[in-house]
């Protein structure tokens, strides 16, 4: 009988632990503080670009506010050793994973193609409320 119990109490300890490093790696704990980071990081700052830094399309995108003589917020995800969550919580909020990510004023614009489109029809200027001065990128 006491084998039984010292079992039952061995049992539990490793289920309990077990649950505990799964959600602290894997659910709530990980996946809220990400997904928390990317809502206050939009809500925070006029214009953000959620990027990686070799990714050619992000320096398109970038380029984009650079013309226009703005400076964004950039959170780069290969530099960062959340990047992974954060990309992830990128997805859960707007449907996709790729980058770059652009937010003006807490309005997703998209990815590198969206936010060049919105360039050249004048919309990214009437949204950050400047003069657009069109020359290729």
């Amino acid at each position: 009988m006491a084998k039984l119990g010292a079992f039952s109490i061995l049992l539990l300890i490793v289920i309990v632990t077990t649950v505990l490093l799964y959600t602290s790696r894997f659910g709530e704990a990980g996946g809220d503080s990400s997904s928390s980071f990317v809502k206050k990081t939009i809500s925070s700052h006029k214009i953000v670009i959620f990027s990686k830094s070799y990714c050619p399309y992000c320096k398109k995108a970038k380029a984009v506010f650079k013309e226009l003589k703005q400076k964004p917020y950039v959170v780069e995800l290969d530099e960062r050793d959340d990047g992974w969550n954060i990309q992830d919580a990128i997805s859960e909020i707007v449907g996709r994973r790729t980058v770059p990510q652009v937010f003006i004023n807490g309005k997703h614009i998209g990815g590198s193609d969206d936010t060049i489109e919105a360039y050249e029809n004048g919309e990214l200027a009437k949204l950050l409320g400047v003069n657009a001065k069109n020359d290729d990128l």
